[in-house]
């Protein structure tokens, strides 16, 4: 039997995902040069709902409208010789007992997931990340199953090294080149870890109703290529299956029904052409493929979906003053509502945020900003050299910068708690918030101040505070505060979100400290 060209092409840019997917980490340099946001910008939906949400043009998705062209002219292709979710499934699909379609699933069930999402963004409410099926891969990996390949493989080489004693030595080198170029830079527990494994394991288990489930019944992306794929000129001889035979809709993972052959569910896998015993199917261009006008949803569904979409928008932003108060995003995000539009919640920020700092959004922003990027300080600080989560952003949500104009950019500002800050609620010193501080001016400097102490005798302490038009709002102050729980120093969001200027030499704390007095 014929091996399909698909298989080869799929599991190739399976291995090709799961390599950019290792090289999307801190390996000691300060550039990636190669990341798996390829993969992202070459996803029709997240250019589609980028498009719909943004209302503008980034050449960032280029790559993805070249996709569009080639969906146009040569059908579905990407599902079954590109995507690195598909070929999972189809790697798992055989060791999953079937049983009976589910019947809910058929039908327009893809179209009321795919079209809500392209309406929301219209209304600029950009969710298509969330069902897109490169993140939900990526998010599973990225949460969850990588950590814990990297905690198991630290473990396992602790347990090793007790059990081998004085050998140690020659079993060095093997984990050294494993942690240097495989294991995850750093061990992080993230939230939403074990939400995005179910989703992944979800969709696995679909497989026990039908072979390619998720993509012939949910994916928004599949239905989306699909759909395109219907303008195609190459068309598939003969039509349905073959009175004498059959073996075609046998082999074929999601386009026959019935005997009867959907171009829009077709894959183009070619695992009919490479089965078929008699040599009769076979793909050709013509003509006559693109005379009929692909599947429009009915007015009905379209009306439907169009409310939706609608009604996904609206009470999604609603957000708490607590909650946008300590809504602190990455560097180089200045406008919320622009960032929301772009981000694709991929969690690829996160994976390489070299000081733990970032983390993906529970209830903090609101039902739409699950899943994006959020700086905790507490957890971690953005560290004042590094510009990796820019980098591998696939659609500039995170803006690309250079090092210098990083560290100006403002993510938000530090206010001391005058009831926790040791200096200021028990007349101590404490000055590690301005030690750490990485601007070189110091945004955070102290002097002499003569207190009453807590058993009533005077003394000078060193008392801190803030150069606003310094701080940029790292976050290194409130992750170090000695405090534990709550710290004495927190960085909170501003509304303006300019970059901080370039520094002007002055001691004078007059118009940057209203206590200097």
């Amino acid at each position: 039997m014929k091996i399909a060209p698909s298989r080869i092409s799929q599991h190739l840019f399976l291995m090709l995902f799961l390599l950019l997917f290792v090289q999307t980490e801190y390996r000691g340099q300060d550039e990636i040069n190669a990341a798996v946001n390829a993969f992202f910008r070459i996803d029709p939906l997240v250019l589609f709902s980028y498009l719909l949400a943004v209302k503008s043009w980034s050449w960032l998705l280029l790559p993805a409208l070249l996709m569009v062209v080639a969906t146009v002219l040569l059908g579905r292709f990407f599902c079954s010789w590109i995507c690195p979710l598909g070929t999972i499934l189809d790697l798992v699909t055989s060791w999953i007992p079937k049983s009976a379609p589910l019947k809910i699933l058929k039908g327009t069930t893809k179209y009321w997931l795919l079209l809500p999402l392209l309406f929301s963004s219209l209304f600029n409410l950009n969710l298509s990340g969330l069902l897109d099926p490169i993140a939900l891969l990526l998010r599973a990996l990225t949460f969850l199953l990588y950590p814990l390949l990297g905690l198991s493989a630290r473990e396992g080489w602790v347990a090793l090294y007790h059990l081998i004693g004085e050998k140690r030595d020659g079993v060095a080198p093997a984990y050294n080149l494993i942690r240097d170029h495989l294991l995850p830079f750093r061990d992080t527990l993230y939230p939403l870890a074990l939400l995005s494994a179910l989703l992944f394991l979800a969709i696995i288990a679909l497989e026990r109703f039908e072979t390619r489930n998720w993509c012939r019944n949910l994916c928004p992306l599949g239905t989306l290529l699909g759909w395109l794929g219907s303008f195609s000129l190459l068309r598939r001889l003969p039509t349905g299956t073959c009175a004498d035979c059959g073996r075609c809709s046998e082999l074929c993972p999601t386009a026959f029904d019935t005997g009867q052959f959907r171009k829009v569910d077709c894959l183009l896998c070619m695992e009919c052409t490479a089965g078929c015993p008699h040599d009769r199917a076979t793909f050709r261009f013509s003509l006559k493929a693109g005379r009929t006008f692909p599947h429009v949803p009915e007015r009905r569904l379209l009306l439907g979906t169009m409310a939706g979409g609608l009604l996904l928008a609206l009470p999604t932003r609603f957000r708490t003053p607590e909650q946008q108060s300590r809504l602190l995003r990455p560097p180089g995000v200045r406008s919320e509502d622009d960032f929301l539009r772009k981000c694709v919640r991929c969690g690829e920020c996160m994976k390489v945020c070299l000081k733990n700092a970032l983390y993906p959004a529970t209830y903090q922003a609101g039902v739409e900003g699950i899943y994006t990027p959020l700086v905790i300080p507490r957890l971690g600080y953005c560290e004042y050299n590094c510009t990796l989560c820019g980098q591998v952003c696939p659609t500039g949500a995170i803006p690309r910068l250079p090092v210098e104009a990083k560290r100006r950019e403002v993510i938000g500002k530090a206010v001391f708690d005058r009831n926790h800050c040791l200096p200021f609620a028990r007349r101590t010193d404490c000055i590690v918030c301005e030690e750490h501080c990485p601007i070189p001016e110091k945004a955070i400097r102290s002097r002499n101040v003569t207190v009453m102490a807590m058993d009533g005798t005077t003394r000078t302490i060193k008392e801190p505070y803030i150069m606003d038009d310094l701080c940029n709002g790292c976050g290194i102050c409130e992750n170090v505060c000695p405090l534990e729980t709550k710290p004495g120093i927190e960085i909170f969001a501003v509304k303006n979100h300019t970059p901080i200027s370039p520094p002007v030499s002055s001691e004078s704390p007059t118009n940057s400290d209203p206590y200097a007095n």
